[in-house]
């Protein structure tokens, strides 16, 4: 099971504001993108794939009108800083800040004129990447796909599908600090609203994560709740093997979760809003603007 339906959205920034003219002239030959990530090439094969189609369709073909550097912190984070700074000492035309709020504050910390295209799933306003959604300003432009603030309806859909359950872990990454704090922010209220006690569990790397599990054999709680992160779904087949030989019911925060067997998944689609990066990107190589509005778009 997985999908939003008539609920799921992914917000959008754009508009028509002047982009710097160097930022979308300097590579005129050919256009390098910088690619920034947070974890591992094999956990962004499919997005990639998708995000190369998108930027197709706006006329950009990798290795043809356009070349892309990529970048891999593989879940270190203290790595990103210097390699978004690698990325702009290299006078990249445009940098995608891949997988969430902390790649987007390395890229934003190593330039304030090269342009940048974030995804987050989080309230791009409140984390402080743009001033406002009606003219976020800056060098920042980008999407939201809403799945950090989902917290409660996720925990309702959980309570519906395991309607016995009273104990539920909530399963965190640390090291992603503003994931993390608003899913504690959120999901205690939540969680007291439709009746369930929660356990929060923290694991930072793969390890972490089977020790999270085997501490289930001896705390047996009715359900898992699996926060967003973006090291979590690259671990996503781990999870998803593991809930099953604990017999444990999980919900997760993306379709990718389900995808590969997880049991339950509430949440934008991440890859519409990869492809959307793909056709922001293009615009930009067009040396079209910075966002200057927000739009949300629902898919059925």
């Amino acid at each position: 099971m997985s999908g939003m339906g008539r609920r799921e959205f992914v917000a959008l920034l754009s508009g028509a504001a002047a982009w710097p003219v160097a930022a979308g002239a300097q590579q005129a030959a050919m256009p390098v993108i910088g690619f920034l990530n947070l974890t591992y090439p094999e956990a962004q094969v499919d997005l990639l794939r998708i995000f190369r189609q998108a930027l197709k369709e706006t006329g950009y073909v990798e290795g043809e009108n356009v070349a892309i550097v990529y970048r891999w912190a593989e879940n270190q984070l203290d790595r990103l800083p210097e390699l978004a700074a690698d990325l702009v000492r290299r006078r990249v035309t445009v940098i995608v800040a891949n997988e969430g709020p902390t790649v987007a504050f390395a890229a934003k910390a190593a330039t304030t004129t090269i342009p940048i295209v974030f995804v987050v799933s989080d309230d791009p306003v409140r984390l402080g990447l743009v001033a406002s959604l009606a003219r976020p300003g800056g060098n920042l432009t980008g999407s939201n796909f809403v799945s950090t603030e989902l917290v409660a309806k996720r925990l309702e859909l959980l309570r519906e599908l395991v309607p016995g359950a009273t104990r539920v872990t909530v399963l965190v990454n640390p090291t992603e600090a503003t994931n993390t704090q608003t899913t504690l922010r959120d999901v205690q209220p939540a969680a007291h609203a439709v009746g369930l006690q929660i356990q929060v569990l923290n694991a930072a790397n793969s390890r972490e994560i089977d020790e999270a599990f085997a501490s289930f054999v001896r705390e047996r709680p009715d359900a898992l709740f699996v926060a967003s992160s973006p090291f979590f779904i690259s671990r996503r087949i781990q999870f998803v093997q593991l809930a099953a030989s604990h017999m444990i019911p999980a919900t997760y925060p993306a379709r990718m979760y389900a995808e590969v067997g997880g049991l339950m998944s509430y949440g934008a689609n991440v890859a519409d809003a990869m492809r959307q990066t793909g056709i922001y990107v293009g615009r930009i190589l067009k040396a079209r603007s910075p966002a200057t509005s927000l739009s949300c778009r629902p898919r059925s």
